[in-house]
């Protein structure tokens, strides 16, 4: 019996044991790296939502730039694209033409529903997007077109790639072919990157300079390009524009580095955005927009030229740094009603009609132009009041009560309440005496 119960609970030990071992060595594991489609430059897609021969977009040959800091970009950074004055990079009028030919009704249904926006508003949506030319090799999700489906994938785009962005300045089109783009979603960290066919490694390839895209802080107004032709000379594209109104500029210009220490990232990242210099960060993933900055290096009063990366140390009091996986990169940060966007001079967030004091916990709390009660107004009973004791309810009013006439129903055109209101101005006149019997006179006897 004793010899039983000892291998019966040896057993049970052994079990035990060999669980730990396999919960162990499955935490160990990892995922497998996300598989990405390499798309080099000027090489046509298999199945492409248009003919790339139709003349919709024209690719460059640019040499891919080193990303300092993190591989996750916002779309803002001064010099995360490039330009050309060339009018061939991208015929967002033909794509319209194409995408509201009735003959392309049904690839115009799928393009509408992965950008998520109406067919009617293709017209409208792309009036808002603005032609560029990448100047990191950058991580999408491209789509193809097959049996009259896109179809997804994840792909890594080659520098010299003629995109259109949007107005938070990520890309959404590639040009060449009309394919619609949206976000990669996954670790940049962990992508195994397949070159086949045409689509060859080239030869700057580099996975640690590859880029992930994600919103600016706030829209952006004006988006400042590097001539891939002559890097020396900038330029300056309002967004929704196609290039005539371009203005030029001197990248060679230096800029000071202003002293950004207290002030939340989302709105250091826009002052250095405005002085055309690059946002780098101290930590794993790209801070939440209201992170503190403590500083940053090189130091306040730094001379450098356009597109240089500073470096912020932020201290993160909420939310978490995102890796590409789509952690809270500060977009979901609510901004206060009234207040200016981070990195959009001028855009403010309208405040919402409320009748509450900012910051007050429900709707109900008297607001600053709701009058407080007097001090004399009775205390509230402790019971509910008999409903016949009460006047007709009404909804609550942030106006004071209308003072008590000795004249009940003043107004003709109310509706009398189901019980006379209380006169306080003079007490009720006594009821009247009642009338003393009198005495019943008592029969006399006959004689």
């Amino acid at each position: 019996m004793t010899l039983h119960a000892f291998r019966k609970h040896g057993l049970h030990r052994l079990t035990v044991a060999l669980l730990c071992v396999l919960l162990v060595g499955s935490c160990d594991r990892q995922p497998p790296p996300a598989v990405v489609k390499a798309v080099a430059s000027g090489v046509p897609s298999l199945a492409p939502f248009f003919d790339e021969s139709s003349g919709l977009g024209q690719d460059a040959q640019v040499r891919s730039q080193p990303a300092h800091g993190s591989s996750l970009q916002q779309g803002s950074t001064p010099g995360l694209y490039g330009g050309t004055r060339k009018p061939t990079v991208c015929d967002v009028d033909k794509l319209t033409q194409f995408l509201t030919d009735p003959k392309n009704n049904r690839k115009a249904q799928e393009w509408a529903r992965v950008v998520d926006i109406p067919q009617a508003r293709i017209p409208a949506y792309l009036d808002r997007l603005t032609p560029v030319l990448l100047r990191h090799d950058t991580l999408v999700k491209n789509h193809d077109y097959k049996k009259e489906k896109a179809v997804p994938y994840d792909a890594l785009l080659q520098a010299g790639i003629a995109v259109l962005v949007d107005e938070a300045g990520v890309p959404a089109v590639k040009c060449s072919c009309g394919n619609p783009l949206k976000p990669f979603k996954g670790d940049t960290d962990r992508i195994s990157v397949e070159f086949e066919g045409d689509n060859k490694k080239w030869s700057d390839y580099d996975v640690d300079e590859v880029v992930l895209v994600r919103p600016a802080p706030g829209k952006v107004d004006r988006f400042a390009l590097v001539d891939v032709d002559e890097p020396e000379r900038g330029i300056y594209r309002q967004t929704g524009t196609k290039g005539e109104a371009d203005k030029v500029f001197d990248t060679r210009e230096r800029h000071r580095v202003p002293s950004l220490a207290g002030t939340t990232f989302g709105n250091a990242s826009g002052q250095l955005t405005d002085l055309g210099l690059a946002t780098a960060y101290d930590t794993d993933g790209l801070p939440p927009s209201n992170a503190t900055v403590t500083g940053s290096n090189p130091p306040p009063g730094t001379s450098l030229p356009f597109g240089s990366y500073v470096t912020l140390t932020v201290h993160i009091e909420s939310g978490t740094p995102d890796n590409g996986t789509g952690g809270s990169d500060g977009n979901d940060v609510t901004t206060p009603p009234g207040t200016t966007v981070p990195g959009s001079p001028g855009t403010t967030s309208p405040a919402p009609p409320s009748t509450s004091a900012p910051g007050s916990p429900s709707t109900s709390a008297p607001g600053p132009d709701t009058p407080a009660p007097s001090s004399s107004d009775p205390p509230p009973p402790s019971d509910p009041p008999d409903p016949s004791d009460s006047p007709d309810p009404s909804p609550p009013s942030s106006e004071p009560p209308p003072p008590v006439t000795d004249t009940p129903n003043s107004d003709p055109t109310s509706d009398p309440p189901s019980t006379p209101p209380e006169i306080t101005s003079a007490p009720p006149d006594p009821p009247p005496p009642e009338p003393t019997p009198s005495p019943t006179p008592t029969p006399t006897p006959p004689p």
